[in-house]
């Protein structure tokens, strides 16, 4: 078990057991010693289509009822809903999910009763958990009695997504939802029905599939081109597995990215102050009158950002991940109506963003997405690279620039360099290649731009080459 950019991840099979108890009763130990929460108060739990979440889920329950919680049951239902659905209770949350990783791993985001935990609450749940593990005090791990509040957690983001545009905003769009296994289904249908569009459900599946929005796979893309080929649709929005990341393709059944959401999300809000990661695409200082901070990559990081903004005295203080997740720090006024900070990832508001664009524009995404001009840019990572080998990767390219220089020799010629997280190179030529190991499960991602899209698909695979090649020699 370990903490990545997002939550806790590890095996499925290790969280179905004794480790969910664990981190469960260590989170809620964390709240009652810290004044955050006391034994009586409310704390909410939601999950994923998992096979494993319920067991989780159930784990967590019980441990959490042991100390004295009372814990309600917010079933399958997004992320972000789960979130404002504590904020406006003022209750700690833990969802169940490992996001968009596969079916063998799972994970846990904590909440407390005031927002996403940060690096800080980690560390503190991390020595807690080592602590419980070194006294052998034993764990409840048996399921424990929950209210059932589903429909009000859904109906609560319902709301806050159906007031965001004017009535009938995305009339004469015609949409397909890929349903897949992704918590938020059910929800895009409601809400982009109710702004008039016309939407036709896609690829459910009762098995988890996982779908990572940041690097979509040969797979749902070759789906989505066929669904538009068959259907004409104008768009195609689906999300990861607990419905904080955005998808969104295009007429084509191409996905657009995630940092060009979020920059459309941007100006959608009017924000002053937008806070993203050091992954997002250079372009974007650029592209709106509001200032940019970079940040390395993860929601605590942003959040941290966000939260340094506003101390600042910044207002209308917004920030997005280069998968489109959507993070606000300060309240918003949109369509006449307040929308109240939440800070962590959102995928509606991207997604509402970019189509009622088109619908007002009349025109098709790719025309709208090409006429922001940003270099461009493509990601994609290697599955089930051991996390020593990424590490030992790294290690060798940060110890001399001699290093760097022959690993990118075949690429091109180093001319800056930033460590900010992972080893991002700009090459004399203009191009970009950034090389990370992910936060979240044994993979090893790598970024680019270029100032063509032929030019950056050449350099990700090249630069993918080079980091299976250097494994394979090892």
């Amino acid at each position: 078990m370990k903490f990545g950019t997002s939550g806790l991840r590890g095996l499925s099979v290790d969280l179905k057991g004794r480790a969910s108890a664990l981190y469960a009763t260590a989170f809620g130990k964390y709240l009652l010693e810290t004044g955050k929460a006391r034994a009586g108060d409310i704390i909410l739990i939601g999950r994923d289509f998992r096979d494993s979440s319920p067991e989780i889920s159930a784990n967590c329950a019980g441990a959490l009822t042991a100390l004295g919680f009372r814990v309600f049951d917010c079933g399958n239902v997004p992320t972000p809903a789960l979130a404002l659905y504590g904020l406006e209770s003022k209750a700690a949350c833990l969802m169940v999910t490992g996001s968009h990783i596969p079916a063998d791993r799972n994970g846990i985001k904590f909440y407390r009763p005031d927002g996403e935990i940060d690096k800080t609450d980690e560390a503190a749940i991390t020595a807690q958990a080592a602590e419980i593990e070194r006294s052998g005090k034993a764990l409840i791990e048996a399921p424990a009695k929950m209210e059932d509040h589903e429909a009000i957690c859904r109906q609560l983001f319902f709301e806050r997504n159906t007031a965001l545009l004017p009535q009938g905003a995305l009339s004469g769009l015609k949409i397909g939802v890929y349903q897949h296994s992704t918590v938020a289904r059910d929800l895009l249908i409601d809400v982009l029905a109710h702004y008039g569009a016309e939407i036709i459900a896609l690829g459910r599946s009762e098995s988890f599939i996982p779908v990572d929005t940041e690097a979509v796979s040969d797979e749902p893309i070759a789906l989505m081109r066929r669904w538009v080929s068959e259907h004409k649709f104008d768009a195609i929005v689906s999300t990861d597995g607990d419905g904080d990341r955005p998808l969104v393709a295009d007429e084509t059944g191409t996905p657009l990215r995630g940092d060009l959401l979020g920059l459309v999300a941007a100006n959608f809000l009017r924000a002053r102050t937008v806070v993203t990661p050091v992954t997002s695409n250079s372009g974007i200082e650029s592209a709106g009158t509001f200032t940019v901070r970079r940040t390395r990559v993860g929601s605590p990081f942003v959040i941290s950002g966000m939260e340094e903004a506003v101390a600042a005295g910044d207002d209308r203080v917004m920030g997005f991940e280069a998968n489109g997740g959507l993070l606000t720090a300060t309240t918003f006024e949109i369509n006449g109506r307040k929308l109240r900070a939440l800070p962590t990832r959102d995928c509606f508001i991207p997604m509402l963003a970019i189509l009622s664009l088109a619908a007002a524009r009349s025109q098709p995404l790719s025309v709208i997405a090409a006429s922001y001009k940003l270099p461009f840019a493509a990601a994609d990572r290697l599955e089930n690279f051991p996390v020593e080998t990424s590490a030992a990767l790294m290690e060798y390219l940060r110890a001399s620039d001699e290093n760097l220089a022959s690993f990118l020799q075949p690429i091109g010629a180093v001319a800056t360099k930033s460590d900010i997280d992972g080893l991002r190179v700009t090459l004399r030529d203009g191009g970009i290649i950034h090389f990370r190991p992910s936060g979240n499960a044994p993979e090893m991602r790598c970024y680019v731009e270029a100032g063509s899209e032929s030019a950056a698909l050449h350099l990700l695979h090249s630069g993918l080459d080079r980091i299976r090649g250097w494994a394979a020699a090892r």
